[in-house]
C-alpha cells in the first residue's frame, strides 16, 4: 500500500483529483432510484467567482454529491446569463477606449463585437466553479444566447404575445440616463441621502381670499418644468377654497388646475403637491384620474429637450441649480429644508434613476399570478428558511405589470415586426421582411432587447430540452431544489414559477433555499469601491478549496445576514488572512493526519467486518451511527451549518482525540486484538471520509485512494455509496455512549483543570467526583482507564462526594469532578495574580464600554473602527468572567 504524503498539498491533490473525476465522467448524469437534478443559477458570462456565489455553489454542490452517493439520478447543470446591460456596459467601454462607440459601428458589428467578448472572457467564472470542485456537468454548458435557448425565448414571447399577456403601452419606468435603458422596479436600489426640500411659491391665477400664490414642497424642483397640476388632500378642509382654482406655472407661464386627490398627504411640507405626470409614478396615476397632460422634459440622458429656453440641455443637476436660482431671483423662493430620503440607483451603474415616461413592453402578470401564489401556498413548492415564504406571498399579492423591453442591442430581440406600409404587426417565431397582409417589403423588427430575467425565467426547462425536445425534461423536472440569494426571489424566483406553471402546468422545483448575505468583516456590503471584497481564488491559493468550503458552510445558519472573518489590505486590496478559514484548513490537516496514523498502522491488515470488541468500539460504533442520522437529515433539511459543526465534532473530538487515543494500546497489541482494532478503525475512517465528502471533496477522495477497498467497490469515493442511517441504525448502542462519554468527560476535566493551572501532564492528581447516582457504578467499573488516561494517583467516586479543600471542580454532564491541588499550586500567589488581572481586566473593559457608550464617538468613528472595539470589549468580558470564576474556584 502507497504510504501517504507526510504534507497535504493543497494545490497538488486538488488539480489530481478534478483531473480524476473529469476524466471518470463522474459529474454526467447517471442512472439511480430517484432524480435530482439541480440547475446553477447562471452567473454573469462575463463575470467573476464573488463570495456570494462561493457560498451558493458551495451548498450546492454539497447537497448534488450527498444526493449522487445515495444512488439518485443525479445532474447539475451548468450555464451562464449574458447579461445585457452589464455585458454592454463592458464592451462600450473596451470600443471607447479604441476610440469608437456603437452608435458608429451599427447593431450588426456591436453585437459581433459582444459574441467576440463573450468568447474571450465567458469561461473564466466556470473555470473558477470547476477549482472550488463543484460537480457540475461541465460537459453540457449552457448560455441564454444559445440558439436552442433562445427559440424558448422566442417561443414564451411569442405565445404570450398571443394570448393577450404581452402588450405595449406609454408608462413610468425606472430610467437609468446613464445606461439608457429601463430598468425594472427590482432591479431599483435605495439609498439614503441627504438632500433638501424646497418650498416654492406658485402664483394664483386669481387671488382667493387675499392670498396671491400657494406655496409647494418638492424635493426635485428641476421638474417643475413639467407640472401639470397641483394636489391637495380631501381630507385637509383647509384647502378646500382652493380646489378648482388655477395657477401660472413659473417659468412657463402655464396655466395649471389645483385638484383634490386622497394620494396627497396633508401633512407632507406645505399639503400643496406638484403633480408632473411624466416623471413620478404616483403623479402619473393622478394625471391619468384627472385627465392631466403628460409633460416629458428630459431626453434620455436627462437632459432638458428643446422649448424649455435657457434650461434646455442642462443635466438633471444644472437644471435643478438654474431653477431653484430663477425662484430666488424673482422673490418666489419660500424657504428650503434639510430633507433625508431615499434615491433609487440603477444596480448595475449606481446612477440615479428617472422616472421617466417612455412606450415600453409589459407582461400583463394578473393571470400568471394566481398559478404562482397557489404553488406556494398549497406547500409543492417551499422555502428555507421558511420565513422568506410570506415574503414571496407579498410581492407576488403587490406584483405590478413587469416591463420587459430594454434599449439595448446586446440581448434577445424583441420579436415583433411591423409593416410601415399598411400598419400591420404581429409576434413572429421567424424573421420576416415581407408583409403577410399587403405584401409590402417595409418591414422592420422592435428595436429593444428583452429584460435578461425574462429569458432566465425558463432556466429550469429551456436548459433541458424545451421547447423542441421535451421528453428531455421527463423525469428530471420539476427540478429538486433552487439555491439562491433573497435579493432575488421577486427578480427571478417568482418569474421562473409563473413561466413554469403556465407553460408546463408543474412547478419549476420543490424547494427553495435561501442562503444569508455574505458581509464583509465590518458588517457592511462587500464591493468593489470599498475594497472590502473577498476574492475565493485569493482564499483557495492560501488555504485550499476544502478550507473555504468547510468555513463557507459553517456560515450557513438561518441569519438573514454574515459576516466573513477576513482582513484585506486597505491599499493593495489584497487577502491577509482568514482566521476562520485557517481553523478550517487546521480542520483537513487534522483529518490528513488522522488518516496517516490509521493508514500507517495497517501492517499486517487482512479484510474483515467491525466488531465491538470493547466499549470504546461500541461507542464509537454507535456516535458513526448516530453522526450519519444527523448528517443524513441536516442536508435533506438544508441544515448546512449544524451538518458541518456536527462533522467537525465527530472527527476532531470523538474520533481524533478519544477513539484513536483509546486504540493505540490494542494496535501495540498482536494477534486478533490488533487485527480487529485496525478494521474497526478502517471501518469508521471510511464512513466518516464518505460522511465528509459532499463538504470537502479533495482530501476525503485523496484519503480513500489508499484505504483498503472491499472487491467491488467504486472507483472513486465521490461515486461511492453513502452510508444510510438505516444500514448503521443497529451500532447504536445508549450505554455504551453513557459510559464512554461519562470517561471522557471526566478525563477531559482533569486535563482542562492541568491545563488551567499549568500542571504538568506528568503530575499524578488525586480526583474525587461527585456523580449522579445512576452514573457511580459505570464510573467505579472505568476507574483504572481514567487514572491511566487522566494520570490519576487516587480515584474516588461517590453519589453526593463533598467538594475537598483546595481543589478545583469542573462540571461534566452528570457529575462533578474535583481535581486537588494541594501542593500543586501556591494558592495566596495565585488569587494575588488573579486578583491583579481581574483589576486589569474591570478598568480596561469600563475603559470601552464607556467609549462604546459615548453618541459622539458612535457618530463620527468608522464602522470598522467601531466593530473592532466591540470585539475588544467582549473578548475582554470573556477573560474577566474566566478570572472571576477562578477566583471563586480558590475561594
Amino acid at each position: 500500500m502507497e504510504e501517504m504524503p507526510k504534507t497535504y498539498d493543497t494545490a497538488a491533490v486538488e488539480q489530481r483529483m478534478l483531473d480524476k473525476w473529469l476524466e471518470g465522467d463522474y459529474y454526467r448524469r447517471s442512472a439511480g432510484v430517484g432524480d435530482c437534478t439541480v440547475t446553477i443559477p447562471p452567473p454573469n458570462v462575463t463575470g467573476k467567482l464573488h463570495m456570494g456565489h462561493a457560498m451558493d455553489d458551495t451548498i450546492q454542490d454539497t447537497f448534488v454529491r450527498f444526493n449522487r452517493m445515495r444512488g439518485r439520478s443525479t445532474r447539475w447543470i451548468l450555464g451562464t446569463d449574458h447579461a445585457g446591460i452589464a455585458t454592454q456596459t463592458k464592451v462600450d467601454k473596451k470600443l471607447a477606449a479604441e476610440g469608437i462607440s456603437r452608435r458608429e459601428i451599427g447593431r450588426d458589428k456591436f453585437i459581433d463585437a459582444c459574441w467576440d467578448w463573450t468568447n474571450e472572457y465567458g469561461g473564466f467564472i466556470v473555470e473558477q466553479v470547476k477549482r472550488m470542485g463543484c460537480s457540475v456537468d461541465f460537459s453540457d454548458p449552457h448560455f441564454t444566447m444559445d440558439e436552442d435557448y433562445a427559440k424558448g425565448v422566442r417561443k414564451v414571447f411569442c405565445d404570450w404575445y398571443h394570448d393577450d399577456l404581452i402588450y405595449r403601452g406609454k408608462r413610468i419606468v425606472n430610467w437609468c440616463p446613464h445606461c439608457t435603458t429601463a430598468i425594472a422596479d427590482d432591479e431599483a436600489e435605495y439609498k439614503e441621502e441627504d438632500g433638501h426640500l424646497w418650498h416654492l411659491r406658485y402664483p394664483l391665477v386669481e387671488p382667493i381670499d387675499g392670498q396671491d400664490y400657494i406655496v409647494v414642497a418638492t424635493t426635485r424642483p428641476e421638474t417643475m418644468l413639467g407640472d401639470t397640476g397641483v394636489a391637495v388632500s380631501p381630507k385637509d378642509h383647509d384647502k378646500d377654497k382652493f380646489v378648482g382654482a388655477k395657477v401660472m406655472l413659473p417659468i412657463m407661464d402655464r396655466e395649471i388646475p389645483i385638484f383634490s386627490d386622497f394620494y396627497v398627504d396633508a401633512g407632507f411640507g406645505s399639503g400643496f403637491v406638484k403633480v408632473t405626470p411624466a416623471h413620478d409614478p404616483n403623479d402619473f396615476a393622478m394625471g391619468e384620474r384627472h385627465g392631466l397632460e403628460k409633460i416629458n422634459i428630459f431626453d434620455e440622458t436627462a437632459h432638458v429637450v428643446e422649448g424649455y429656453g435657457q434650461f434646455t440641455g442642462m443635466s438633471r443637476e444644472e437644471c435643478r441649480e438654474a431653477v431653484v436660482a430663477w425662484f430666488e431671483e424673482h422673490g418666489l423662493l419660500d424657504h428650503v429644508e434639510d430633507h433625508h430620503h431615499s434615491v433609487m440607483h440603477c444596480y448595475r451603474c449606481d446612477s440615479a434613476l428617472e422616472p421617466w415616461l417612455s412606450e415600453q413592453w409589459f407582461v400583463a402578470v394578473d393571470k400568471l399570478k394566481g398559478p404562482a401564489t397557489e404553488a406556494v401556498t398549497s406547500g409543492n413548492i417551499k422555502f428555507h428558511p421558511e420565513r422568506w415564504t410570506q415574503s414571496y406571498l407579498t410581492w407576488m399579492e403587490n406584483l405590478k405589470d413587469w416591463c420587459i423591453s430594454r434599449q439595448l442591442w446586446w440581448g434577445h430581440r424583441i420579436p415583433v415586426f411591423y409593416c410601415e406600409d399598411c400598419g400591420w404587426e404581429d409576434a413572429l417565431m421567424e424573421d420576416t421582411d415581407v408583409c403577410p397582409k399587403c405584401g409590402g417589403h417595409h418591414v422592420r423588427q422592435d428595436e429593444d432587447v428583452l429584460d435578461t430575467w425574462f429569458s432566465s425565467q425558463l432556466w429550469t426547462f429551456a436548459t433541458q430540452g424545451w421547447p423542441d425536445n421535451i421528453e428531455l425534461l421527463k423525469g428530471h423536472h420539476p427540478t429538486a431544489a433552487l439555491f439562491t440569494a433573497r435579493d432575488i426571489i421577486a427578480l427571478w424566483v417568482a418569474r421562473m414559477i409563473m413561466a413554469s406553471t403556465y407553460f408546463l402546468d408543474e412547478i419549476p422545483f420543490h424547494d427553495v433555499v435561501i442562503y444569508a448575505t455574505i458581509l464583509a468583516k465590518d458588517g457592511t456590503r462587500m464591493s468593489k469601491s470599498k475594497g472590502n471584497g473577498v476574492n475565493p481564488m485569493d482564499l483557495i491559493e492560501k488555504y485550499g478549496a476544502d478550507a473555504m468550503r468547510f468555513n463557507l458552510l459553517t456560515l450557513v445558519t438561518n441569519n438573514q445576514d454574515v459576516r466573513f472573518d477576513a482582513n484585506i489590505d486597505k491599499k493593495t486590496r489584497e487577502l491577509i488572512d482568514s482566521p476562520r478559514t485557517e481553523q478550517a484548513r487546521s480542520f483537513v490537516t487534522k483529518i490528513w493526519n488522522a488518516s496517516r496514523f490509521v493508514l500507517g498502522n495497517l501492517e499486517g491488515f487482512t479484510p474483515g467486518e467491525p466488531v465491538a470488541r470493547t466499549q470504546a468500539d461500541a461507542w464509537i460504533f454507535s456516535r458513526l451511527a448516530r453522526l450519519s442520522k444527523v448528517v443524513t437529515e441536516g442536508i435533506s433539511a438544508y441544515q448546512f451549518g449544524e451538518v458541518a459543526r456536527e462533522l467537525h465534532n465527530f472527527f476532531w473530538n470523538e474520533f481524533c482525540d478519544w477513539y484513536i487515543e483509546f486504540s493505540k494500546a490494542s494496535l501495540r497489541a498482536e494477534g486478533e486484538e490488533r487485527l480487529q482494532t485496525q478494521r474497526n478503525l478502517v471501518f469508521v475512517l471510511d464512513n466518516a471520509l464518505r460522511l465528509l465528502h459532499p463538504a470537502m471533496p479533495f482530501v476525503t477522495e485523496a484519503i480513500w485512494e489508499h484505504l483498503p477497498k472491499a472487491e467491488g467497490e467504486k472507483p472513486a469515493l465521490m461515486v461511492a455509496a453513502w452510508p444510510e442511517p438505516e444500514t448503521l441504525a443497529s451500532w447504536i448502542d445508549p450505554e455504551a455512549e453513557r459510559a464512554v462519554g461519562m470517561l471522557c468527560g471526566v478525563v477531559g476535566a482533569v486535563r482542562s483543570t492541568r491545563a488551567r493551572y499549568g500542571i504538568s501532564p506528568k503530575q499524578e492528581l488525586a480526583v474525587v467526583v461527585n456523580a449522579q447516582p445512576e452514573n457511580v457504578t459505570v464510573l467505579e467499573e472505568l476507574s483504572s482507564q481514567i487514572s491511566v488516561m487522566a494520570r490519576v494517583s487516587e480515584f474516588a467516586v461517590a453519589a453526593g462526594a463533598p467538594k475537598p479543600a483546595e481543589s478545583a471542580a469542573v462540571v461534566v454532564e452528570g457529575a462533578e469532578v474535583y481535581s486537588v491541588l494541594t501542593g500543586m499550586v501556591d494558592f495566596d500567589a495565585e488569587r494575588t495574580r488573579l486578583a491583579k488581572e481581574q483589576k486589569k481586566l474591570a478598568g480596561d473593559a469600563a475603559k470601552f464600554s464607556k467609549k462604546l457608550s459615548n453618541p459622539g464617538f458612535l457618530a463620527k468613528a468608522a464602522p470598522e473602527i467601531v466593530e473592532k472595539d466591540r470585539a475588544k470589549l467582549a473578548e475582554i468580558e470573556d477573560q474577566l468572567a474566566r478570572v472571576e470564576a477562578q477566583l471563586a474556584e480558590l475561594g
